[in-house]
């Protein structure tokens, strides 16, 4: 779903230039998006949240999805009509810029065919948007998609604490980019890169700043978050579990997450992580994509479901309130009736509370759009209808054995309702809670009173 970087409730300046920024995709895409606003208020541009109050408008795209192209064309059409109508009537120049996974993957095809362009600019190379800005004042089209040798994130500005608490109580804080594991349905290694890892002194001085600015959860991300390696402060090798620890003793954390992993890099110290750590919400997002042990072959997954169904036991056996959830792929080539249905039992063995499903999509350049047999539409189509009937069943039968539960819930935000508020469960289901007299950023005890279809209601307790 399209996401909206929203806008602080400040007035701007009289001469300040205003910024709409239009995110696709996952929350990497929405932690950049949030970072290229901070870079871009030192140069004088506030956040909007309606697009014709922009001076500049950047789509910040993802490219995992099939047509994910067509959409950034279709966009930048309408914003090209935009464009017309206010030069028509003499207003201030529209700047255009697009930024993410398809501009890494399609820069100089988006200038050729999309006139109305003014930047493309890489998601290693987003910290350079101010000085791309400045190329494009002087009337030059730019591409910025070279991969950066310098870190990035080293060049960004600091965590600005007024739109950090803007944004809310919940923040994302990206520790790792790029992937090494080439499956071959996917084009992340090929538009992000391979897998870099931040130092663990930098995330520290980040998490501080963003706990410093009022919130009370982070999520770490990454393409492959759990591939996090980095120098501890003995001197040690660290992998992700370690950095969870650490970031457990900062005061003022109330809660801990991390996506998206794979279960290649699911080991014995992030484990006990989730056991030993009340701030690590039971809740994991570990994708599979098949349930056939020849198709996990093909896609390069590099490990069998059996491993996948091992490592999913000993989670719950040392965290058994631990909830799932997964991404699926159906279809894949050369995917026979009997690998769907491999794919059926695993999901069957296993029990998701949520899930992400999708018919395969050849995506240009991976290996995976080469290969034999692939499969037809139709039959991608019936497959996951019947798959994504059987996870939404889980999901449902597990919000409905919530029902009755006591728990703890993060406050977000100011519900519909008078007197309503809506907060986060330590499964990430909004909980709707009335005639509550907490505050936003409090964690209160509510007693669960009704599932909903994507939500969950209560009362305090």
């Amino acid at each position: 779903m399209d996401q909206i970087v929203e806008s602080p409730e400040k007035k701007p300046l009289a001469n300040t230039r205003k910024v709409f920024v239009k995110t696709y995709g996952c929350q990497m895409n929405v932690y950049d998006s949030q970072r290229m606003t901070d870079a871009l208020s030192e140069q004088g541009y506030e956040p909007t949240d309606t697009v014709e109050d922009a001076d500049l408008v950047l789509l910040n795209t993802c490219h995992i999805r099939e047509k994910a192209s067509e959409k950034v064309y279709s966009e930048l059409g309408r914003l090209q009509k935009m464009k017309r109508k206010r030069a028509k009537a003499g207003a201030a120049d529209l700047k255009v810029g697009v930024a993410g996974c398809v501009a890494q993957a399609e820069g100089a095809e988006i200038i050729r065919r999309a006139p109305v362009v003014d930047l493309v600019i890489g998601p290693t190379t987003y910290h350079r948007l101010p000085d791309v800005l400045a190329r494009v004042e002087s009337g030059q089209r730019v591409i910025e998609t070279e991969y950066a040798v310098e870190d990035k994130f080293e060049h960004l500005p600091e965590i600005n604490r007024e739109k950090t608490l803007a944004r809310g109580v919940s923040a994302f804080l990206t520790v790792q980019e790029g992937c090494d594991k080439f499956c071959t349905f996917c084009v992340v290694p090929y538009t992000r890169g391979s897998e870099v890892s931040r130092p663990l002194s930098q995330l520290i001085v980040e998490a501080r700043r963003l706990v410093d600015a009022g919130v009370r959860e982070i999520t770490l991300l990454g393409q492959n978050v759990n591939a996090w390696h980095g120098e501890g402060p003995d001197g040690k090798p660290w992998g992700l579990g370690d950095l969870l620890y650490h970031l457990a003793e900062i005061d003022g954390i109330a809660r801990l997450r991390y996506t998206t992993s794979h279960p290649r890099d699911m080991d014995m110290r992030l484990i006990e992580a989730h056991r030993d750590l009340p701030k690590l919400m039971p809740y994991l997002h570990l994708p599979v994509q098949s349930g056939s042990d020849r198709i996990l072959k093909a896609m390069n997954r590099r490990h069998k479901a059996e491993d996948y169904i091992r490592l999913i036991d000993q989670i719950r056996d040392v965290r058994p309130d631990l909830a799932l959830s997964g991404d699926f792929i159906t279809g894949f080539p050369g995917e026979t009736d009997e690998d769907f249905e491999d794919t059926i039992r695993l999901v069957e063995r296993v029990g998701y509370a949520s899930a992400f499903s999708f018919k395969y999509s050849a995506r240009p350049g991976t290996p995976g759009a080469d290969l034999p047999d692939h499969v037809p539409e139709e039959v991608k189509a019936e497959r996951l209808e019947r798959l994504q009937k059987l996870l939404m069943a889980q999901q449902t039968a597990f919000q409905q054995s919530l029902v009755g539960q006591t728990m703890d819930v993060l406050m977000e935000k100011p519900g519909r309702e008078p007197g309503q508020m809506v907060g986060r469960s330590p499964w990430l289901l909004p909980v709707i809670v009335d005639a509550n007299p907490a505050k936003i950023g409090d964690i209160i005890s509510v007693r669960i009173t009704k599932a909903g279809t994507n939500s969950l209601h209560a009362d305090p307790a």
